[in-house]
């Protein structure tokens, strides 16, 4: 079986699940600030969280407010092996993350931060507002890979044969046709350095 190697070039990251662990934050800021003690990052079997949560739809909107505005106030802390993966791909290629995030200051100064060791100049971040630009972006900065959690963007993604490689979570379970990796070991694994 062949091993891919994917130019350093030709992929380019999600942030939130991928990069930053942003479940552990929206768990911490349940228990935190709304006394909500009751549930586990396992419940969430599904990427919209008001769907498989016993949670008010209203404190899951603030808690995902506080997320998108504030990362350094919430502790958001990447997921484990991401900041040396990112670190040692930077002195190939610059660094590339498209989020559908709606505003982009707050976590491109969270990354500048997170990576302290990879220059600005060598981070850019998109941040489309919305999943489904996500593809069009990819195609304009000749992307071939993309490091998601959303298993509708990666069927998004596929169906303009670009490769989607999943991040495995519990919210993105069942038979699908993508690269499926459980940690930032085993993507780098993919990667040609």
């Amino acid at each position: 079986m062949s091993v891919i190697k994917i130019k350093p070039e030709k992929i380019a990251f999600d942030i939130d699940g991928v990069v930053a662990d942003t479940m552990e934050a929206f768990l911490n800021i349940a228990r935190e600030e709304f006394g909500i003690n009751h549930i586990r990052k396992e419940q969430i079997t599904t990427y919209w969280l008001e769907e498989c949560l016993p949670i008010s739809e209203d404190i899951i909107k603030a808690i995902i407010e506080r997320i998108l505005t504030d990362p350094f106030g919430i502790g958001l802390s990447p997921m484990k092996g991401a900041v040396d993966v990112l670190t040692r791909l930077s002195t190939r290629a610059p660094l590339r993350f498209v989020t559908a995030r709606p505003v982009k200051r707050p976590i491109m100064e969270w990354l500048d931060d997170t990576l302290k060791e990879v220059p600005s100049s060598s981070i850019q971040v998109i941040a489309t507002g919305k999943h489904e630009i996500k593809v069009e972006i990819l195609k304009e900065l000749g992307i071939h890979y993309f490091v998601e959690d959303h298993m509708e963007t990666c069927r998004a993604i596929c169906s303009q044969g670009l490769k989607a490689i999943v991040f495995d979570h519990p919210w993105n379970q069942g038979p699908a046709p993508f690269i499926r990796v459980k940690n930032w070991q085993e993507l780098e694994d993919l990667l040609d350095l």
